[in-house]
């Protein structure tokens, strides 16, 4: 994933260096004065559609709320939010990170929303110093893959989803035969990995790939088990008709999916009946339990309720947008205000740590189920 950045790297170098970091003049009234504070933008991106798209699209609409918002109450100083469709795909993040890179008036992005995509463009933005803030790409190793740190994310990573979706599995679901699957993606093997760290022996072991269809091979495995629990470690493209053809062949087993399956179309793609009562694990907060008046205001502008890392992406929107308001208009400073951020938001109290980790004392793993064939918020689930 990271060829690409590097070929773009090459033609971008020269624009960055003499463009700078400047994103526009200084404000003598910063955030919304007499005074015009020129052009300023922020990126995101992240899969805008395709199969998993129902995971994304919630948390943009979020952030596009809060960008909304603030440019009615700063007149002056407006923000254009610039959108990129990856879908989830690092190979198609990569050139537009190098776009982005060369434009002197981004400042910062809001993404990626998935872990590969994150990767795959992090060392673009460390080389343009412009900080990401993501509100829900959880893969543990990215908040080290550059030395600047340029990467933020305001959820919980994989070592904290991963071991609580094992606890659950072990002491809730007290399973005697768990099994567990991955897609392969960077988020879903990690992700298991930490699951298996929790369970210990197992009763087997698999791994798909994306844009499978047919998981014949795999559950005979699981029925050949006698799983009780199987784990499922990657995304709603896959998992979905993978759970449907479970239980068509008569697999009764729990079904425990991590935040990569807290998705709106999981339930229609695997079918009301199939997916009646399966479990997915979330570092996000349901949006109904939400501060201030952010489920409220969803509701009026997209006539919807809020949905799965909804309130993480009005957060990760306005830890940018509270930089712009501080007046903050190079990507060095934006950076440096965003690493000493401390401010109670919608979904947490958001501080970070010196790697751009949400404070661990901030995170929250919730477990959703399926229910009448909509995702509805079950429990949080106990930190140890």
């Amino acid at each position: 994933m990271r060829r690409n950045y590097l070929r773009a790297l090459g033609g971008v170098a020269l624009a960055v260096a003499l463009g700078g970091a400047a994103a526009c003049q200084e404000s003598s009234s910063p955030g919304g004065g007499t005074e015009s504070c020129g052009t300023i933008k922020i990126g995101i991106f992240g899969a805008f559609s395709g199969g998993n798209a129902g995971l994304v699209l919630p948390g943009r609409d979020a952030a596009k709320l809060a960008v909304k918002q603030y440019n009615a109450a700063n007149p002056n100083c407006q923000v254009t939010l610039v959108e990129a469709d990856s879908e989830g795909s690092g190979d198609k993040a990569a050139p537009v990170a190098a776009q982005w890179a060369a434009d002197s008036a981004m400042i910062g992005v809001i993404g990626g929303f998935f872990s590969g995509e994150s990767a795959a463009t992090i060392p673009t933005f460390e080389s343009a110093g412009m900080v990401m803030v993501a509100p829900s790409a959880t893969r543990t190793d990215l908040t080290t893959l550059g030395s600047k740190h340029v990467f933020h994310r305001v959820v919980g990573n994989d070592a904290s989803q991963g071991p609580a979706a094992g606890r659950y599995i072990k002491d809730i679901l007290k399973a005697q035969k768990p099994f567990i699957v991955d897609d392969g993606s960077a988020y879903g093997s990690a992700l298991a990995v930490e699951v298996k760290k929790i369970l210990g022996t197992v009763a087997g072991e698999d791994k798909v790939q994306e844009k499978q269809s047919n998981f014949d091979a795999t559950i005979q495995k699981v029925k050949t088990a006698g799983a009780d629990v199987v784990f499922y470690g990657g995304y709603t493209n896959e998992a979905a008709p993978f759970l449907k053809q479970l239980r068509q062949a008569g697999v009764t087993a729990k079904f425990v999916g991590g935040d990569g399956i807290n998705d709106a179309a999981f339930p229609t793609g695997a079918g009301a009946t199939e997916s009646e009562g399966a479990l997915m694990t979330c570092p996000c907060l349901p949006a109904e339990k939400s501060g201030s008046t952010f489920q409220q205001a969803y509701q009026a502008e997209y006539n919807q309720p809020a949905g799965v890392y909804s309130a993480e992406g009005y957060d990760a929107a306005n830890v940018l947008l509270d930089a712009i308001k501080a007046g903050k208009r190079t990507r060095a400073d934006v950076l440096a205000f965003v690493n000493s951020y401390d401010k109670d938001a919608v979904s947490k109290h958001i501080k970070f740590d010196a790697t751009g980790e949400v404070e661990a004392s901030s995170v929250v793993i919730w477990m959703y189920k399926v229910q009448g064939g909509k995702i509805v918020a079950d429990q949080e689930i106990p930190k140890s």
